[in-house]
């Protein structure tokens, strides 16, 4: 028996384009008193990063895959296939490399490899959705001589900040930041250069705030007037709006506003209706807040961003983008009071009206929703960083 754990050293969330470090230890857990004859032997072990992607039938017409080029050995269970046995098909995946070969653990003997790996900048952002799921994990394969593979899957948290397609990393010495007493290779040069990179434009991008106004009406005329101080976002971060009803000319008894996620099929993958297939939108609500506001003239609302959400983003089947869904309760009387009178003439029972005519309608604003740091959201939302597996 030997046992194998895989411990990423930073967390399980990543930004697109870091490298990720794996420690992997093999163990012979048996007592170092057992007799040598108990050592255990490996063939060889693997890693690879890959990213499965699984659409739901009835939201999603995907083409029929290509059976031209079918899988290397598919039914062998002595070729190294990471997705083997997951729902889906693999859309991206890293090289894999050979972690070691012939290893032989004499009782309680262990030795640690260490895997490190950059991930793809071109591949889609970790997402479990109603339509399509995107699921990232490191697998490593381990195998015993005349024995079947065995498989170690630690599951990943990508995050894409979009536009460091095009960034270059610079080959000028003298332009990249450096230390002559601090051994960096190239990778580790280019990776934390990358990750400074990618915070300064989140901090740029979200730090800019200017307020925005928005007129609310219906069809009899101003309900109030929203601000909000920015329309760009990062994970965590809280969207802070004020409602200002004192110079509407319509009476607003309630409102509500939602943070919303809106995932939409792309209309060549959409599946229509009358065939069976469920609607192609989908609305997911992160954060609410409903507030009573007759007689109310300025009221203010926050809604913080989950970080363990997903940030907007675009593929080839499905896009995602996050709005604020307002909804308002509005009176049909032009006058509406339901205060008693300030001075009365004498002693009297005042009592509001059973039945208030009303309208509702709703309004959407967008807005746009970035990653953060991945340290922020792997010490805000831990996930599991070790995985084990007896062989």
């Amino acid at each position: 028996m030997i046992e194998v754990v895989a411990e990423l050293s930073r967390g399980p969330v990543f930004l697109a384009g870091e490298a990720l470090e794996c420690v992997v230890t093999v163990t012979n857990p048996l007592p170092p008193t057992a007799t040598s004859a108990s050592s255990e032997a490996l063939a060889w072990a693997s890693a690879q990063i890959h990213c499965q992607f699984h659409a739901s039938e009835s939201r999603v017409l995907l083409p029929p895959p290509d059976s031209s080029q079918p899988d290397v050995q598919p039914d062998s269970q002595t070729v190294f296939l990471p997705h083997r046995g997951e729902r889906g098909q693999c859309i991206l995946s890293t090289p894999p490399k050979i972690l070691f070969c012939d290893l032989r653990l004499d009782p309680g003997e262990s030795k640690s490899y260490s895997y490190s790996e950059v991930l793809p900048i071109e591949g889609p952002p970790s997402f479990r959705g109603q339509s399509v799921k995107y699921v990232y994990k490191l697998t490593i394969g381990c195998q015993r001589v005349n024995s079947p593979i065995t498989l170690l899957r630690v599951p990943l948290r990508v995050l894409v900040l979009t536009g460091l397609q095009d960034v270059r990393f610079p080959q000028d010495e003298a332009v990249a930041p450096s230390s002559p007493f601090l051994e960096e290779d190239e990778a580790g040069k280019k990776d934390s250069w990358l990750a400074e990179l990618a915070g300064e434009r989140l901090m740029a991008a979200t730090s800019c705030r200017s307020l925005h106004l928005y007129n609310i009406s219906d069809g009899r005329g101003k309900v109030g007037t929203f601000g909000i101080f920015k329309s760009v976002y990062r994970l965590g971060e809280d969207v802070v709006g004020t409602l200002n009803l004192g110079e509407g000319t319509v009476a607003c008894l309630q409102f509500s506003v939602s943070l919303q996620t809106e995932e939409r099929v792309q209309p060549e993958y959409q599946r229509r209706r009358g065939a069976g297939g469920a609607p192609s939108v989908s609305h997911v609500t992160h954060a609410r807040h409903q507030e009573s506001c007759l007689h109310t003239t300025r009221t203010s609302f926050s809604l913080p961003i989950p970080l363990s959400s997903t940030p907007g983003f675009c593929t080839a089947i499905v896009s995602l983008k996050w709005r604020l869904h307002f909804e308002f309760v509005t009176s049909r009387e032009p006058g509406l009071v339901l205060l008693p009178p300030v001075e009365q003439p004498e002693p009297a029972t005042w009592t509001g009206p059973e039945q208030v005519p009303v309208d509702t309608f709703s309004w959407d604003l967008p807005i746009k929703v970035l990653p953060t740091s991945p340290t922020l959201a792997s010490y805000a939302a831990p996930g599991p960083s070790t995985s084990t597996i007896t062989i």
